[in-house]
């Protein structure tokens, strides 16, 4: 009885796969020759006086003052940091306001949520109204008179002073009026912006995409995938920063792999919150660019005495 078994076929399983190697080896021959470094922002161009890593005071330096209140930005600018870091929300009216929370529940003698007060209404309360240094003891600098600032007030006290501003858990109608106020005083230079939210620094790149900003948490995550695997030459940042912490869920994020990867990306790094010497002094050590820290005297005072800053 004859055979039933139909013949063989050619077997495609290997010719699919060269393609589809030759397809992707194309794609990154492709990026690679398209892909840039960032574009230079003149945020990052050197200043007279800067330190060869600026001393980003965070909150305005809350481990020793009252967090984002202009008592804290006035001495942090005192002791030459070059860079002031500010948290902002938007009141019910409109205002630009700085404060990290997006309640007023932790640091003032109120209770409620920034988006639903209005400025006046949010002025009214003690912005250090629960800063203490011994763990609730004391509160040196309840009743003085310290509120909530504007956005506006800083760019009024300090136009020629770097600012970073994040952008919170806030609508992303932000955008036009923080792009606005900015261009109002001509601080596009001076600005470095950043948000963990995604929609909120798209918003406000097509607002306003002279002013520099800071990878997302989302834009980080991407970077540090490609820079793992070698891949970071087939990308192109639109951003102009990474503003990292040294760990992030188990992983080392700061290394000497990450720190070559955003210098072939033309990435400033700027590590926070940074508050310990021995974690300075380490970090110090990979060449980072900036790094944003609660206690900025402790920064300067090691850097004085850092070789690698002049």
């Amino acid at each position: 009885m004859a055979s039933s078994i139909p013949p063989k076929r050619p077997r495609r399983a290997p010719r699919v796969l060269l393609v589809a190697l030759v397809g992707l080896g194309a794609l990154y021959a492709v990026l690679a020759l398209t892909a840039r470094p960032a574009a230079p922002h003149p945020w990052f161009a050197s200043r007279p006086g800067d330190r060869r890593i600026l001393v980003i005071s965070h909150q305005g330096g809350e481990g020793v003052w009252p967090s984002n209140t202009m008592l804290g930005f006035e001495r942090s600018a005192a002791l030459g940091a070059e860079v002031l870091d500010a948290d902002m929300h938007l009141t019910r009216d409109g205002a630009l306001v700085l404060m990290h929370d997006q309640t007023v529940d932790r640091t003032t003698n109120g209770t409620g949520v920034i988006r639903d007060m209005t400025l006046a209404e949010l002025q009214r309360l003690d912005a250090a109204h629960r800063f203490s240094l011994d763990e609730g003891k004391t509160f040196p600098f309840r009743g003085q008179g310290l509120v909530a600032p504007t956005l506006e007030s800083l760019f009024q006290r300090w136009p020629d002073t770097r600012f970073g501003i994040e952008i919170k858990q806030t609508p992303v109608e932000i955008a036009g009026p923080f792009c606005a106020l900015i261009r109002k005083y001509g601080m596009q230079d001076k600005v470095l912006v950043s948000s963990f939210r995604q929609e909120n620094m798209n918003a406000f790149r097509a607002a306003c995409p002279e002013v520099a900003t800071s990878a997302t948490q989302d834009e980080v995550t991407l970077f540090f995938a490609l820079n793992t695997i070698g891949l970071t030459y087939i990308y192109t940042p639109n951003y102009q920063s990474l503003q990292v912490p040294e760990t992030f869920s188990g992983l080392t994020v700061l290394t000497p792999q990450f720190m070559a990867g955003a210098r072939n990306r033309g990435l400033a790094v700027q590590p926070w919150t940074i508050n310990e010497p021995g974690q300075m002094a380490r970090i110090i050590g990979l060449g980072v660019d900036g790094i944003n820290t609660d206690y900025p005297q402790r920064l300067v005072d090691l850097l004085q005495r850092s070789p690698q800053n002049p």
